[in-house]
């Protein structure tokens, strides 16, 4: 590629990152004086470029909007990153129900790569390594995602037909705070206009979403990713478990991060040790219990257990084949 040539689509490039930019600014940016950059881009005009001459003080040239585009031009880097993210969201299910959509960008992108950059891309796809099971969520809708990330940013309701986890369909207004992506699956929080509550919902359950007149205040406190942690913490299950566990927070949350359970320092009673590490109260809701003993086996703390008594039933039955286990021969 020619040096004329090159410093034309850098200067496309500049243009598309938005706004107006100055002679002086392009000229700078491309090395070459004032008059060069207004000889490029009548090249560019001559190529059907949509670019736009601005006067005044602050004028120079911008892309007209609305119009379309040539293809995106990236250097070996970007489209490297490019299909790294493609490829690490769809394997870990932050994709939208287009999978063909991520499939034919990555597509695109690998015929134009230099061979030598192909050759890398794939020797690092063979040595890389995803520890969660590709194709196993259900993802959003396209349409429904943009929508409801409109409404956040505005402020604006939304309504949405909702389909909850035991099949009940309803249709819902919203007055969403965020979108929050968490454990390979896409949540919106916000407040349930109808019953007046912050409620979080899976978006891939979303089946359609309208933006609806007028506006609403955001709240002031946690950010959407705490409120969405916090949700899971204290969601309706069948079981409500109740724990003491003697260790630090770091040492609890290793195993029971905030997404499952909620913890809360709790003052030690009479007998028990007030200058080591502190006791706290950990507090979850579960389906089932049959994978908590061995996180609690896990965790190597004391630990004592206020409710159910389930749970205490179970962990005795682990601790019981685990000695039976220790002393086969």
């Amino acid at each position: 590629m020619s040096r004329p040539t090159g410093r034309v689509l850098t200067l496309l490039e500049l243009l598309q990152s938005g706004g107006t930019r100055t002679v002086a600014e392009l000229a700078d940016r491309l090395g070459v004086e004032g008059r060069t950059v207004r000889r490029y881009v009548d090249q560019l005009i001559d190529l059907d470029v949509p670019v736009e001459s601005v006067r005044g003080r602050y004028g120079g040239y911008r892309l007209a909007p609305g119009h379309r585009l040539p293809p995106l031009m990236l250097n070996g880097d970007e489209a490297l990153a490019v299909l790294l993210g493609l490829i690490a969201g769809r394997r870990a299910g932050l994709t939208t129900t287009q999978h063909t959509a991520s499939e034919t960008a990555s597509a695109k992108i690998r015929r134009v790569l230099p061979r030598h950059i192909a050759r890398r891309l794939d020797t690092l796809l063979e040595t890389l390594a995803f520890t969660d099971r590709p194709g196993g969520f259900d993802t959003p809708d396209a349409e429904v995602l943009l929508t409801i990330a409109d409404a956040v940013r505005h402020h604006r309701p939304v309504s949405v037909r909702y389909t909850d986890r035991n099949g009940r369909r309803s249709e819902r207004t919203l007055h969403a705070y965020g979108i929050v992506a968490h454990a390979g699956r896409w949540y919106v929080t916000g407040e349930d206009a109808r019953i007046g509550e912050d409620r979080t919902f899976r978006l891939d359950r979303i089946a359609d979403a309208r933006t609806l007149p007028g506006s609403f205040e955001a709240p002031v406190g946690p950010d959407p990713a705490q409120r969405v942690l916090s949700a899971f913490a204290t969601a309706e299950y069948r079981h409500e478990v109740t724990l003491r566990i003697h260790g630090t927070v770091e040492q609890i949350r290793a195993h029971l991060p905030a997404g499952v359970a909620s913890l809360e320092e709790h003052e030690p009673v009479a007998g028990e040790d007030r200058t080591a590490e502190r006791w706290l109260r950990v507090e979850l809701r579960a389906e089932r219990l049959d994978w908590l003993p061995p996180v609690l086996a896990s965790l190597d703390r004391p630990f004592v257990i206020e409710r159910p008594d389930e749970l205490r039933d179970l962990v005795t039955a682990l601790a019981d084949r685990l000695t039976a286990c220790a002393r086969r021969a």
